[in-house]
Formats: structure tokens, C-alpha cells, sequence
């Protein structure tokens, strides 16, 4: 089994390997995007994790392993001074954690507490901001070159161009000589004026700021650079060697001792420092930090992705050192994503309100925008087939808003060999009939244009309390379920989860939690409750009773012929004729197979009674409005003391119970002489 989940492990990191190397290339090489940079984290997270598990498949070309691309030719090449190295990244508070705790494993001997340094690991938590990179080198304070990151050992040299930059200064306030890194930015603002500029001259539009930066500031024409009006954030010192005003050599300066000091002396030496960072005692100041920028981000006026978290003590961040391609005293800490990859494993049809008909994919779960998401909406078959989205492949989901997220895009460099593409079908169960597409329309709808409505009523049937008794699941939440296309057959109901319901209206955790709780509570039922849940036409709670009785199990009701049906008393031909046709249907008996996948039907014995009672092996039938008991209380005391109930009256039906406003089985009953007490008499037929 291991060899097996490790060769497919291996297939699954070949693909991912070269589909990340494709659009790193893109991304950092070419500043052009397929993807977004959010769906390529996506995809080097899934290979990081897949060769964490399977360490032994790691290359030394991986992706994971190296650091950008080739610097573009065309450009003079720089060799930088001090390597460039990228983060690892991780994207929830319990990756950040592991990372504080590798932390601790590392800079404390043999485990130690940290109360054992005089000075315990902290943190400082910086914007991380979405731009373009940039290595700056001074010469005794003057600017002598600016350069990309290329591979991290060697970039482009675009120092014409960063000179246009008005946050980045010439000259510094002392006359170092200092190597600092930073970022190179567009505001959103001046982004979308660069975009309406470039659509009315017919000219591409750039995708995002960070593009649109990248794209800037290798323009040939430094004109055309300074007219874009870029901006900058400068956040570390790479090397640094000093010269006093006076010219006399002295020994190179020694780095600020902290994160901290070195943000503020960049400042000191006149370089644009974003304002927004936090010293943090601890990992969990960070994440408050994280949680606070999450929602803040999106009104800065430039791109923020996360956050870079960083050991603040130096000589810590000397002891911890670095991996191959990153440095083991930092990670970016980045926000919730919008995008994901993840793998489609099934396609669904659900039915809305006015009869239209959507595809659903069911997703492989990923965290996506905070929650873990398992659907996204296909929309329809025009989409299906824009998308050529086929079952086993890997898909980007988006979500911006909606409660049920997108496919945007098909990535068929990662599909499966044994692939076909996907049809819509001719006919739906939800629909009780065929489809058709509006004429003029990309939609498909059901022919049966009251198919939507049985179905919600047979929804709030199934989860009633006489049925699968599910608390919480109500006919409001049922509704906005079927109306946000998360549920479109029984089945489906226990196969949701937290992340399918806490963005939903009026959800919270709390209420997601209480809901998925009481699902997995409702899985086990009786075979009465399970019939009574079907909605088989003609068949209440009495029927369901006599026929649970009867077959004592789910697969003898499903193989009896309707002549045996007629013959158990209280069921009559009319009922017969109902259950027989429901359970022949193909549509219902793929849903009950479906179906007992998620439940167990459990058996209900008998109790022996521990003394004759007056009800004991009798057959009653309710009629009318009972005022000092429930219908249901009167039904479960019948059974308790061992009489039976049904819903019809017949020469076999030893009592009719008859309460106020009695119908027309009081007529029936005085018809056949079968015996008529009212609600009095009832009870004391009890005691």
C-alpha cells in the first residue's frame, strides 16, 4: 500500500514540478502570468508537502530547492554581493507555530526552556509587500547600482531606471557603504490610471500592480519609468562597511543587533521603510498581528500579500542560518488566499429555484479565503466545455465574495492519462424527468417545472423529526442550502462540511459546528424513520411502521413484488402501487445506495411488556384533533404498551380513537362496526 501512495506520490511531483518551473518562469523571468500568484503558491505548497511526506523524492532541481528564475537577456548582468534567498511560506497559524517551534528546537540547547537565554527568541511581523524586488548597492553613500533578484546570484542591472523612483534615495544621510534590499511598487490607484491609459492606445493591459512594476522598471526609456510613478519599501541591510566624514578608514560597522534597529536605522539612513510593522514577544502577537492586516490589507493604496515574520535577534538569526534556497529565521506568513489548486472529483447537478440546472464540482477540500471549500459551481454546460474541466483534474478555484467558489482554469499539464471528456445528461432524479436548454439561453432547466418545489419539500420531510430528526436543519436553512447549490439529493446532506456552511448567511462557527453535529448524530436511523424520510407517495408514519415490521430490513423491502405488499394488512392496493413503483424507479435506488454509504440503519427491539395491558396486540386508527395529548405522543404510547397503529380503517382495525372534528375514517369505522371511543375513553384505556 505504501509502495503504491509513493509511485503515485512520485507521478503527482513530477507534474507539479514542471507546471511550477513553467510559471515561475512566466512569473519572475518574463513578468507575465498564466496564473495567479496565488494559485502558483497553491501548487508549491501541494509539492512541498507531498515531499515533506516523501523525503527521499526530493531533487536537487526541485522547485522547492531553488530560488526564482534566470535573469532576462538584454539586461547587464550583476553579480550580487550577499545571495538572495526567498521564504518559505506558510498560510495558517498552526504552519507559523511549527515554525516557532523549529525555531525554538534550534536556538535551545538540549531542549531547554527559554527561560534558559537571557534573551527568548521574539519577532518582528512586517507587511509583505506584493512588488518587485530590488537589491540597492551604495558606495560610501551614493547610489552606485540597482539590480533585480535574478536566480539570487545574479540579476539585471536597471539602475537608470530605479533613479526615477523619487522614495529612493541618491545619496544617504551618512556615507556607508551598504547593500539594502527592498521592494519596488505600484499604488492601485496609479495602476488603474496606467491601465485606462494603455486601453484607450489599444495597447495590453498589465494584470496586476506587481506586474505592472516589474513591467515598468524594465523599460529601455527611463522617461517612460518616471512618468509610472513607482514607490519603494526598503526592509534589510545585507552588508554594510563604514567610512567616517572625515575619510578615515575604520573597521566595517557591525549590523544592528535587532530586526527592530535595523528597520529604524534604514529610516535613519533616508530610505522609505513601510511604517507598518510590529515588534512581537511571541508567535501568537504575530498572529494577531496577521489577523488584524487580513481584514486592513485590502484598503492600502499597494498590494499586501502577508506578512514576512522574522527572529528579531541577530545573533539568533546567525545561529538558525539558512536551507538551500531559504533562511530558517523567517517565513512569509500569507494571507487567505483567493485562489487554490486542488483535484475535481466528481461533477453534481442541482436544481434551482426556478428549474435551472447547474453543474457542481466536488473538489478535493482546500483552504480557500479562510475556509476550507469542497464545491465550486461549473455554471454551465457552455463553461464545462470552455474549461474542458474533466473528472481527476487539477483545477484553480477562486473566491471573491461568493459563498460557493469558481473554477477559473484547468491545468492539463497535471491531468490524469485515463481522462474523458464530461457531458451534460439528457435526465435528472432532481428533476423527476428529462432536461432541455432554454431556447436562446446557455442554461439547462427541468422539463417538470414543479420539480423544484417537491424537492424542497421533501428535503424539509426528510430532515423532520419524525423522519431523520436532524436539529438545526430547518426549512430556512434548507432552503438557502438548495438555494446556494450545496445539497441537490439526500446524500448530499452528509457530505457537508464546516467550511460548505460558516460564510454562509446568518452562519457562524458556532451555528456550522452545531449543524455538523447534529448530521453525524442523525446517521444513525431506524428503517421506520429511514422510510417515513423517503417521501414515498401515499406512505406516512403508520405505513412506514407496518412495512419496517414486516421486511425488518432495508434489502427484503427492496427485492418484495407488489402482490406481497397487498397481502400485509393496512397497506391496501393503492399503497402497494406507490412503494412498488417508488422502489423500482433506477433514479431511487442509485440514491439509496448512495446513501447508505453515509448512514447505518440501526434495529429496534421490542420490549417485553412486563404485564398483559388492555392495548397489547389490538390495531388502532387516530382521527381528528386530540387536546391533552400530541398525535405523535398518542401514537408512541400505543406502542409502548404494545398495540399498533395504522392509517387506514378496515373490518381488522380493532379501535378508532376519534378526537374533535373527526374526518371520514369516523364514517368509515361506523361503516364496518369497528369500535369508536373518543379522548377520554383513550385515556383510560392507557391507565
Amino acid at each position: 500500500m505504501l509502495n503504491q501512495q509513493k509511485i503515485q506520490a512520485s507521478e503527482r511531483i513530477e507534474k507539479l514540478r514542471r507546471v511550477i518551473d513553467h510559471h515561475r518562469y512566466l512569473y519572475h523571468v518574463l513578468d507575465q502570468e498564466e496564473i495567479s500568484a496565488a494559485a502558483l503558491d497553491s501548487l508549491k505548497h501541494e509539492l512541498a508537502e507531498l515531499e515533506k511526506r516523501f523525503p527521499e523524492l526530493v531533487t536537487s532541481d526541485s522547485p522547492t530547492q531553488r530560488v526564482a528564475g534566470a535573469p532576462l537577456p538584454g539586461f547587464r548582468k550583476v553579480t550580487h554581493q550577499v545571495t538572495q534567498w526567498s521564504f518559505n511560506d506558510v498560510f495558517t497559524p498552526e504552519e507559523l507555530r511549527e515554525f516557532d517551534a523549529r525555531v525554538a528546537r534550534t536556538v535551545l540547547k538540549d531542549g531547554a526552556p527559554r527561560t534558559v537565554l537571557a534573551t527568548p527568541p521574539t519577532y518582528t511581523a512586517e507587511l509583505k509587500i506584493d512588488g518587485f524586488k530590488i537589491v540597492l548597492t551604495y558606495e560610501q553613500g551614493v547610489l552606485k547600482t540597482a539590480a533585480t533578484r535574478g536566480d539570487g546570484r545574479v540579476g539585471e542591472e536597471v539602475t537608470a531606471n530605479v533613479r526615477t523612483i523619487e522614495s529612493i534615495p541618491l545619496r544617504l544621510t551618512d556615507p556607508v557603504s551598504v547593500v539594502v534590499e527592498g521592494e519596488i511598487w505600484m499604488s492601485k490607484s496609479e495602476f488603474q490610471a496606467l491601465n485606462d491609459r494603455r486601453r484607450a492606445a489599444g495597447e495590453p493591459l498589465f494584470a496586476n500592480p506587481r506586474n505592472a512594476a516589474a513591467g515598468t522598471i524594465r523599460q529601455l526609456d527611463a522617461r517612460m519609468v518616471a512618468a509610472r510613478r513607482l514607490d519603494s519599501f526598503i526592509y534589510d541591510i545585507a552588508w554594510i562597511q563604514g567610512e567616517t566624514l572625515a575619510g578615515s578608514k575604520v573597521s566595517p560597522l557591525i549590523l544592528p543587533a535587532t530586526q527592530a534597529d535595523e528597520l529604524n536605522r534604514l529610516k535613519e539612513l533616508g530610505f522609505k521603510v513601510n511604517p507598518h510593522w510590529e515588534f512581537c514577544p511571541d508567535i501568537e502577537a504575530v498572529i494577531r498581528f496577521w489577523q488584524k492586516w487580513q481584514a486592513r490589507a485590502p484598503r492600502e493604496d499597494y498590494g499586501i500579500d502577508g506578512l514576512a515574520v522574522k527572529v528579531n535577534e541577530r545573533n539568533l538569526q546567525e545561529r538558525l542560518g539558512y536551507t538551500g534556497k531559504a533562511p530558517r529565521f523567517a517565513v512569509a506568513f500569507k494571507f487567505k488566499a483567493e485562489e487554490a489548486t486542488t483535484v475535481l472529483e466528481n461533477v453534481i447537478f442541482q436544481v434551482g429555484r426556478t428549474g435551472v440546472v447547474t453543474p457542481v464540482a466536488i473538489l478535493r477540500p482546500v483552504l480557500l479565503a479562510g475556509s476550507t471549500v469542497s464545491r465550486a459551481t461549473l455554471h454551465n454546460e457552455d463553461e464545462i466545455r470552455r474549461l474542458d474541466v474533466r473528472l481527476g483534474d487539477t483545477v484553480i478555484v477562486r473566491k471573491a465574495g461568493d459563498i460557493i467558489p469558481d473554477i477559473v482554469k484547468v491545468l492539463p499539464e497535471l491531468r490524469p492519462a485515463d481522462t474523458s471528456p464530461f457531458f451534460f445528461p439528457t435526465y435528472l432524479e432532481s428533476c423527476n424527468g428529462p432536461l432541455e436548454r432554454i431556447p436562446g439561453q446557455v442554461a439547462h432547466r427541468c422539463v417538470n417545472p414543479n420539480s423544484f418545489a417537491q424537492l424542497r419539500r421533501k428535503f424539509h420531510h426528510f430532515a423532520s423529526k419524525s423522519a431523520f430528526d436532524i436539529r438545526g436543519l430547518g426549512r430556512k436553512v434548507i432552503d438557502l442550502l438548495l438555494d446556494q447549490k450545496l445539497i441537490a439529493s439526500f446524500p448530499d446532506i452528509f457530505t457537508l462540511k464546516f467550511g460548505d456552511l460558516v460564510d454562509l448567511p446568518r452562519f457562524a462557527a458556532t451555528s456550522a459546528t452545531k449543524l455538523i453535529k447534529a448530521i453525524d448524530q442523525s446517521r444513525r436511523v431506524t428503517l421506520p424513520r429511514l422510510i417515513i424520510a423517503l417521501s414515498i407517495p401515499h406512505v406516512g408514519e403508520e405505513t412506514a411502521d407496518l412495512l419496517a415490521g414486516y421486511f425488518k430490513t432495508l434489502d427484503r423491502l427492496m427485492k418484495i413484488p407488489k402482490v406481497e405488499l397487498e397481502v400485509i394488512e393496512g397497506v391496501g392496493p393503492i399503497i402497494a402501487q406507490a412503494v412498488s413503483v417508488w422502489l423500482a424507479d433506477v433514479d431511487h435506488r442509485r440514491m439509496l445506495d448512495e446513501l447508505r454509504k453515509y448512514i447505518k440503519i440501526k434495529r429496534v427491539e421490542g420490549k417485553a411488556l412486563s404485564r398483559p395491558t388492555a392495548l397489547a396486540g389490538k390495531t388502532f386508527v387516530l382521527t381528528g384533533v386530540l387536546t391533552s395529548l400530541t398525535r405523535a405522543a398518542a401514537k408512541q404510547k400505543i406502542k409502548q404498551l404494545g398495540g399498533r397503529v395504522t392509517n387506514m380503517v378496515s373490518a381488522k382495525t380493532d379501535y378508532l380513537i376519534a378526537g374533535a372534528t373527526p374526518g371520514t375514517k369516523y364514517n368509515e369505522a361506523e361503516r364496518l362496526g369497528v369500535r369508536i371511543i373518543n379522548e377520554a375513553e383513550f385515556l383510560q384505556l392507557l391507565k
